[in-house]
């Protein structure tokens, strides 16, 4: 039988003969079997594309429409993309990795009594493992932290530093049972109420030689030893700091010379006249002592001979 072709077709072209399908492919025409319609099978065989339910293929097989493999599928692409909301897995992904091997890793769904929706966060990172998270509920940590952030509204570098003050003053103090001290105690002119002194001792400071004018200071020592070798003015201890209830010994020693007079500013002194030194040089010894009962910048002392000649 005899089959009129179109004259002058286009490459693509499809000529229905008898139940029998042609395309033009810019040479010549190709039977293709049994007729379908162009808009359900589209061969384009001048660009080497299939079109199903697709009269213009854009690609080597474009399907418009479900398609449905029941054999595996192998892609040997580098991309595969998916233009949908919603991609269907029955309970796994499996990763060959950069290495075909024998090993895989692979994301494996529990099978859901409910649904359930994970949120992967708008953000770089590392995803956890359950096995190296420490749980909500609490647990134990088998490494150290390191963080500049802070916890419940805490920075933990800063409260580090001060566990860490806190262990080394607690460790460095003295426990309320009692115990010895190795050290020196500062109180910072704070009370101490109520103790039981043994076997005390107050600071002696040995001023050296008097000259002719002495401003004393308790922060010194509340003992204090002077050679008068000059007529010498004390200014006695003032201050801010000078306690109310303060009190001090003075222990005065001639020089080779002797005859050596003093003087000390702001002092009453018992029965009205303040004591004369002894003269005697070198072994001429003198014990005053001194008590104030206001202190601070303007204090007013009281003064008392407690020996004479005590050599």
């Amino acid at each position: 039988m005899a089959i009129d072709f179109p004259n002058s077709p286009t490459t693509g072209d499809i000529h229905t003969v008898s139940g029998k399908q042609w395309q033009w492919d810019s040479e010549k025409w190709i039977a293709y079997g049994s007729s379908l319609a162009p808009d359900v099978l589209k061969v384009d065989s001048g660009n080497n594309r299939v079109g199903i339910n697709q009269t213009s293929p854009t690609v080597a097989l474009d399907v418009t429409g479900s398609a449905r493999i029941t054999g595996d599928l192998t892609v040997s692409g580098t991309t595969v993309t998916v233009d949908s909301a919603s991609v269907l897995i029955k309970d796994r992904v499996q990763f060959e990795g950069a290495t075909a091997n024998d090993y895989e890793t692979v994301l494996l769904a529990t099978d859901p009594t409910a649904d359930r929706t994970i949120t992967l966060p708008d953000a770089t990172g590392t995803v956890a493992l359950t096995s190296t998270a420490l749980p909500l509920t609490g647990g134990a940590m088998t490494g150290a932290i390191t963080t500049n952030s802070t916890f419940d509204g805490v920075d933990i570098a800063t409260r580090d530093a001060i566990l860490t003050s806190t262990t080394t003053t607690a460790n460095a103090a003295l426990p309320k049972a009692g115990g010895t001290l190795s050290g020196t105690i500062v109180a910072a002119d704070q009370i101490i109420s109520a103790p039981v002194m043994k076997d005390y001792a107050e600071t002696v400071y040995a001023g050296g030689n008097s000259g002719t004018s002495q401003t004393l200071a308790l922060t010194n020592g509340n003992v204090q030893t002077w050679t008068m070798n000059g007529n010498c003015t004390f200014t006695m201890p003032s201050g801010s700091t000078l306690q109310a209830g303060s009190s001090f010994t003075l222990i005065l020693t001639q020089d080779g010379t002797g005859s050596r007079t003093g003087t000390f500013t702001g002092v009453k002194w018992a029965g009205g006249t303040a004591p004369t030194l002894t003269t005697t040089a070198t072994s001429g010894i003198d014990i005053l002592t001194f008590t104030t009962f206001n202190g601070g910048a303007a204090p007013v002392w009281h003064g008392f001979l407690a020996g004479a000649a005590m050599a």
